[in-house]
């Protein structure tokens, strides 16, 4: 099994950053414009996701945690099919009122971990200029 881990800090309050990361239906293309066109739900569980490069990922919620600010989803069809698939993004407040942004993946078979990695390397960096861009409340390191 593949384990990756993306870590970024966001110059954004952590409230802003949730707002977005903790909207299962409309959170991917409000936090990779761009990257992702396109988010549908076909269940209360289950999302739709087109990427620019007309991928797809069909996604199923495993749990939404408000008070942990953290969303947990697998990968369970679309362009690719893993066969085990788990994913968990996280926002954490930081001392100076920045964001931790945490997104881990567990993934077989193992050479689906080369693409997500590289996916999620560059996702996390969009995540972390949108929601800069987007802060009504930007916060710079001192």
């Amino acid at each position: 099994m593949t384990h990756i881990h993306e870590t970024r800090t966001i110059d954004a309050p952590v409230e802003d950053v949730w707002a977005i990361i903790g909207e299962f239906d409309t959170g991917p293309t409000r936090m990779a414009p761009g990257f992702v066109v396109e988010c549908r739900l076909e269940a209360p569980d289950t999302r739709l996701v087109t990427f620019a490069n007309g991928m797809t990922a069909r996604e199923r919620l495993i749990e939404l945690d408000a008070e942990a600010r953290s969303v947990t989803y697998s990968v369970i069809g679309g362009s690719s099919t893993p066969t085990r698939d788990r994913a968990t993004m996280r926002v954490l407040p930081t001392a100076d009122g920045r964001t931790t942004f945490v997104w881990t993946r567990d993934v077989l078979p193992d050479a689906l971990g080369v693409p997500m990695a590289q996916a999620m390397v560059h996702g996390s960096d969009l995540v972390k200029a949108t929601m800069e861009a987007l802060s009504e409340s930007p916060v710079r390191p001192s």
